[in-house]
Parts: structure tokens; sequence; C-alpha cells
């Protein structure tokens, strides 16, 4: 069945090297860290939503929104494959009502705050601008980048970070949720530059503390494209790690 179709537009892209030890506590069962490289990333993605449906229906001013997020990558052995996916550790958007559908429905864990987005268009170059509001200190990321899209490189770490299409979900610590993203391949803007100016710690707690004082590995900015998340379903511990061994 296919809960949510939508458009994902102008994903702005920080990835950070991190110790995978620091995100062992919120790996689903059943899944293990995916690595690049031998690197293990957490990314920092802010985007807009158009053109949202969920279960089919358009939710009156719940079409266009923006989300920031911070998420790591994982991957799952099924049937003599890999399934390489998502785990978010939180998802910011501005409406209740997402928060609510996504909270109950996924047990995701998502949080609404007061956002805003601006997109500048210069001659030559684009700056993406996404915020969102912790109390009284407004977050900002910003992305400059040229205007002329490119193919995301094979083996590249912008392959790696977009190329996951399924989303994992720690709901308890034998129980799992799964479920699937399909989209095209990328195209990316090159970033000329960026500015964060971020509250980690109060955005992402305690644990994230430490990106407010390192700097992004990469950035970049995906196009993005529709998007259609289906096929959620409940995995069971002991299968899952039967699978994978």
């Amino acid at each position: 069945m296919n809960f949510l179709k939508a458009e994902w537009k102008n994903l702005a892209l920080f990835n950070y090297e991190v110790d995978a030890k620091i995100l062992e506590k919120y790996v689903p069962a059943g899944t293990k860290i995916d690595l690049w490289n031998n690197k293990c990333y957490v990314s920092l993605v802010g985007f807009m939503f158009k053109n949202t449906k969920v279960l089919g229906l358009k939710v009156p001013f719940h079409v266009d929104f923006e989300e920031v997020n911070l998420r790591f990558y994982v991957k799952r052995f099924e049937n003599g494959e890999w399934k390489r996916g998502v785990v978010f550790i939180k998802e910011i958007v501005p409406k209740k009502a997402i928060t609510f559908i996504a909270n109950t429905l996924y047990q995701e864990h998502y949080e609404t705050q007061k956002m805003r987005h601006e997109i500048i268009e210069g001659d030559t170059t684009n700056t993406f601008i996404y915020q969102w509001k912790n109390k009284e200190k407004w977050n900002t990321i910003e992305l400059e980048t040229k205007k002329d899209l490119t193919k995301i490189g094979i083996d590249s770490d912008a392959e790696f970070i977009t190329e996951h299409y399924f989303g994992y979900t720690k709901i308890t610590k034998d129980l799992t949720f799964e479920y699937e993203v399909q989209h095209p391949r990328w195209e990316q803007y090159e970033v000329l530059h960026h500015n964060i100016d971020i509250d980690f710690e109060k955005t992402y707690g305690e644990d994230f503390k430490f990106l407010q004082n390192i700097k992004p590995t990469s950035v970049f900015l995906a196009k993005g494209s529709k998007i259609t998340v289906k096929n959620k379903r409940k995995l069971e511990s002991a299968k899952a790690l039967e699978e994978m061994a």
C-alpha cells in the first residue's frame, strides 16, 4: 500500500563522519550500520515537501512544507542481498498533523517547530535557506550553488548518501518497522559556499552535541524528485537476525 506520495525538492545535505559507537543504541534490530569506505556518516538534511498526499488524499494546509532531519545509514540482509536504508534521529516539520500521523502510524521521531525557507536566485548562483526555531533561536542552514545540474558520480559519497531506498525505525530492542522509499536517481547542484548556525544539543540532544564543533565532510544539494513511501511492515527480530547470519 502506498502510504505517502510527494515531491522531495532541493535537498541540502551536510554529511559528517562520526564514530559508529555513538549510533549503536539507535540501530534497529535486524540492521547494521552501513559504511562507505569504512567511514560512518550522519547527515543533516533540509528539504521541501511538495504536493503531499497521505493515503491518496491531500490534507488542506499540509501539502507543501519544510523538513529538516538528522539521519544515519544502515543495511539489512534479506533474500540473498543487502537492503540499504536510513534511520532518523529526529525529523522537524512545521505541521502538527504531520507530526501526529508520522509518530502514530510509523512510530517515527517527528517534532513540530516553527519553520521557514527561502530560495534566492542570482545571475549565476542560487541560495537555499532552511530555518527552524528552538524557543527564541532561529537555527539556519544555507547553501549557495551553481545553477547547472550535474550527475551524482558512481561510487561517490553523494551516491552513498542518496542511494538508500528503505527506512528503518527502532520501536523496541527487538521490534523494527521497515518501509520502502521509491524515487529515481537524483542529480545535484555543486555547492560553492555553505553556512550552518545550529544549536545541535538543543535540537538533537547530548549525544549529538559534538557536531557543533566539527565541520561536515561533504556538502551538496540534490534536486530531488517525486517519491513514494510504501510497504510498511513489522520485522521480527529473531527472523531478521537469522537472515543476517
